[in-house]
């Protein structure tokens, strides 16, 4: 039997950081249904505690989820998923970003102008990375 998987990445504010992964990304966050989130509330299955709002519109406050544009047959959804505290020590899990036909060092930038921050420059034999930390601290390495 084989099983498919999403991603879950632990942040304090899911929803700006589900907006820099997609931009980093070129996927897309997935929308929120404001109807349902609304009856949710009318009907008292959920409270107002449980919801936020992000852009302008009315968002669950637990998480927030990116995808690929051609779908979950393509890619794995990666969801940001709230959690009280801060991230403190080295991610035992990261993404590795592969730029395909992009120049990896005009990624790396973009990334950083938008918030990245530059943490090591690696190598092994002829393969080289990049590893940046996004605007939570959790790591992602750039790679041709």
């Amino acid at each position: 039997m084989t099983y498919t998987f999403q991603v879950t990445i632990d942040c304090t504010d899911p929803h700006p950081l589900a907006d820099w992964w997609a931009d980093a990304l070129g996927w897309e966050v997935e929308p929120t249904d404001e109807g349902f989130i609304r009856r949710m509330l009318e009907e008292g299955r959920a409270a107002q505690d449980d919801t936020a709002t992000h852009r302008g519109r009315l968002v669950w406050k637990a998480g927030a989820a990116i995808r690929h544009p051609e779908g979950l047959e393509r890619a794995p959804r990666v969801l940001f998923q709230l959690v009280p505290e801060a991230k403190t020590v080295k991610n035992r899990v990261h993404l590795d970003v592969r730029t395909g036909s992009d120049a990896p060092e005009a990624v790396v930038e973009r990334l950083i102008a938008k918030g990245a921050r530059l943490l090591h420059e690696g190598s092994q034999g002829p393969f080289t990375w990049t590893t940046l930390a996004d605007p939570e601290g959790n790591e992602l390495c750039v790679s041709r």
